[in-house]
């Protein structure tokens, strides 16, 4: 039982590293625009494409396709920002969640007619790493390592580059960071497109570990939501901790109780912390 719970644990947080850093997109661009993506699960989706065409069709080993994902996620980030976003960034929050909901039901619809709804997967293996008695599968340890290191370089991006002090700037007051000649529309287009490469990144991660269809990203982004709530909204670091402790929990839960239980535990969480502590666990009050 101990090793068993032990091997869950270690599983669920290796996930939740994943699941961290796909809510740190989401996380990022609400905490700079004010804008609730919904079309998150689709940027999942699109990387989780993304890597099967280039590995199925072009025969690129699915790690060295990471650059061209996270590339082309903020590519196309960047472009929705200016078609979608742009003109309702200062409407009324239903004007941005209605815009990138449609968005989110074209890539989902573009999808079915190119790939079908039948479920696809990356057959590639590179092993697993024996701990005594616990078997870890080398995708996960190799996926959960480059999420962190991708929120480590979010963080470094963020504190001690010159562009990321602007993001900061703009998030805090986008009037004041205006009138010190920071172009604020720039810096949202570029903050939309990193925060939509985090997700395709992640969509690509969970493809090489777990089968997937065009709807699967859905089925990941309210785990972002509930993260973003777990580690405070407009805290992207914060969101990597949520993750770590969603994981655990989704790694424990099956060792007590029916595997049904994991979504209503998980939304019940969601609930509580939104009652005694709506700014999150790491949010400021």
């Amino acid at each position: 039982m101990v090793v068993q719970l032990t091997a869950s644990l270690l599983d669920g947080l290796l996930l939740g590293a994943i699941y961290g850093m796909a809510a740190m997109g989401l996380n990022l661009i609400w905490g700079v625009m004010s804008v609730i993506n919904l079309s998150h699960g689709a940027m999942m989706t699109l990387g989780m494409f993304g890597a099967y065409a280039l590995f199925t069709y072009a025969g690129i080993n699915p790690y060295l396709a990471l650059p061209l994902i996270a590339i082309g996620g903020c590519l196309f980030g960047f472009g929705m920002y200016w078609i979608a976003v742009h003109r309702v960034i200062n409407a009324p929050h239903l004007a941005s969640l209605l815009s990138t909901f449609a968005v989110n039901m074209v890539i989902i619809g573009a999808g079915t007619t190119l790939f079908t709804a039948s479920p696809r997967n990356i057959d590639y293996s590179i092993g697993s790493l024996h701990i005594g008695p616990i078997i870890l599968q080398g995708t996960r340890l190799v996926a959960a390592g480059i999420a962190v290191l991708m929120a480590a370089a979010l963080f470094v991006f963020l504190n001690r580059t010159f562009l990321g002090k602007k993001i900061r700037a703009v998030a805090n007051n986008r009037a004041a960071a205006e009138l010190m000649g920071i172009p604020s529309t720039k810096v949202l287009a570029i903050s939309f497109g990193i925060g939509t490469m985090l997700a395709s990144v992640a969509g690509f991660l969970i493809s090489t570990i777990f089968p997937f269809t065009i709807y699967s990203g859905g089925s990941y982004e309210p785990k972002s939501f509930v993260i973003c709530v777990l580690g405070g909204l407009g805290n992207p670091m914060g969101a990597l901790i949520g993750g770590l402790i969603l994981g655990a929990l989704e790694g424990a839960i099956p060792a007590f109780l029916p595997v049904g239980w994991v979504p209503v535990l998980e939304f019940a969480l969601f609930v509580a912390i939104l009652v005694v502590r709506p700014t999150g666990l790491f949010g400021s009050k």
